[in-house]
């Protein structure tokens, strides 16, 4: 009982604020490239500019992404190469001796 209570607690709560902060990150990054794209076309004059920065957002926002999936990607593959996960790779690995 005494293990259960001194468990760190925050662990959940930090990798919920990660998902969370990918979110909100997709969000500000299309509302920075909206920003953009109003501003152009105010400077300019050209309503298309304004598509211009739409497209900038959604970009930046496929890009935390991927940045994200490379992340955690790795941080899979190390998991991969733990010894205590492996589920049986030694046991193929001694059938090619």
């Amino acid at each position: 009982m005494e293990n259960e209570e001194r468990k760190p607690r925050i662990k959940p709560i930090i990798e919920g604020a990660e998902s969370l902060s990918l979110g909100i990150s997709m969000v500000v990054a299309v509302l920075i490239g909206v920003a953009i794209g109003l501003g152009l076309k105010k400077v300019t004059g050209l309503t298309w500019l304004l598509w211009v920065g739409v497209a900038i957002g959604i970009l930046a926002a496929i890009l935390n992404v991927y940045k994200a999936y490379s992340k955690q990607y790795k941080e899979f593959e190390a998991l991969a190469k733990d010894p205590r996960y492996n589920m049986g790779k030694q046991a193929d690995d001694d059938d090619e001796d």
